[in-house]
């Protein structure tokens, strides 16, 4: 296992100053500083649920306006399509839609399934998004609860990818109990895919999640990673080129509830929430799959995390506060890298 502290990271990072702050635990560094004057256009909105920092790279006004209004219409549409707050979304009407009756869904629909169920079963079930029963006894899309041991045990029979069948053409879905899907794991990776399959040229920040896509400013698009507890505080500074930067970790989106935190990420294995003192980063080409990965990471904690990362020949990197069993990770925060993330990053 290979440990940094704070202090050594601070001589391995690639330079940029961080002119602000703009997610959790991820963020834009700024414009590149050998960025032409005019090609970066910011646009900044709120939508699925948080704030989008939207940037086009482009050598004219114009054409970045256009860049950024296609890029916007397509968050758009996928909010429209995967919203669980939304009652005309497709994956509301997929949980309305009765018990062992067929939903004929859009081609998209069976293909964004077949993703799902790969990262389900690569990961052993440590991230499944068909945990909606559970998001829901446990009251994390409200101000959280403590559910009884049996109130949790008929959720987890509702929860798992293997309740829904899936009829590829034409493409159709049956639940076979009344499970519930969460994007909350995979929607901003569907959506920043979607961004990146448009051909423009800029890098997209979705609430903490970060894609990049076609042409990038010489040595990449400053962004660092923040320190799990102090959101204001860069820990890492990277430069990326290409592909997806997903960071999960415990956060402000935490409930507490009579004194006791109860975090906002499931682990499906035993049907409860996962609360960790540390914050997980994956590099992967397609923003899904950094997204599901970060997710399942979280949930597998940095010991088995670690070690399934380097199985797969993930880029992943885990932030670990000081504290009480990490003395040995440094005066300020440990940095675990698996070895794909040093080699792209450092």
């Amino acid at each position: 296992m290979t440990v940094h502290s704070f202090r050594q990271l601070t001589r391995l990072v690639l330079g940029g100053a961080v002119c602000c702050v703009v997610a959790l635990t991820v963020g834009v560094s700024g414009a590149p500083p050998n960025a032409a004057a005019g090609r970066v256009t910011e646009r900044q909105v709120y939508l699925m649920g948080t704030r989008a920092t939207l940037l086009s790279w482009e050598s004219s006004r114009a054409d970045a306006v256009t860049a950024l209004d296609r890029m916007l219409v397509m968050l758009e549409a996928t909010e429209r399509e995967l919203s669980t707050w939304r009652p005309e979304s497709l994956l509301s009407q997929l949980t309305r839609q009765p018990v062992a009756e067929s939903w004929e869904a859009p081609d998209s629909f069976c293909d964004l399934f077949g993703e799902l169920t790969t990262w389900t079963d690569l990961s052993s079930g440590a991230f499944d998004p068909a945990v909606g029963s559970l998001v829901e006894v446990w009251g994390l899309w409200d101000t959280g609860a403590k559910p009884s041991r049996s109130a949790v045990e008929r959720a987890r029979a509702r929860a798992g990818l293997e309740h829904f069948a899936v009829e590829i053409d034409p493409c159709s879905i049956t639940r076979s109990v009344d499970a519930i899907l969460d994007s909350g794991a995979f929607g901003k990776g569907v959506a920043l895919d979607r961004v990146a399959s448009l051909g423009e040229s800029g890098m997209v920040d979705l609430g903490g999640q970060l894609v990049v896509f076609g042409e990038s400013p010489t040595g990449g698009w400053p962004v660092y990673i923040a320190h799990p507890r102090q959101r204001d505080l860069p820990v890492i500074d990277i430069r990326l080129t290409s592909g997806s930067l997903a960071v999960s970790g415990g956060s402000e989106r935490d409930r507490w509830v009579n004194g006791e935190r109860v975090g906002h990420i499931i682990d499906p294995r035993i049907g409860r929430p996962v609360s960790r003192s540390l914050s997980v980063a994956v590099w992967h080409e397609r923003a899904l799959a950094a997204d599901a990965i970060a997710t399942a990471l979280y949930v597998m904690g940095i010991d088995e995390g670690r070690d399934w990362a380097e199985a797969h020949g993930i880029s992943a990197c885990f932030v670990v506060p000081h504290g009480p069993g990490v003395s040995l990770l440094g005066d300020d925060v440990g940095i675990v890298m698996t070895t794909p993330f040093r080699l792209r990053f450092f």
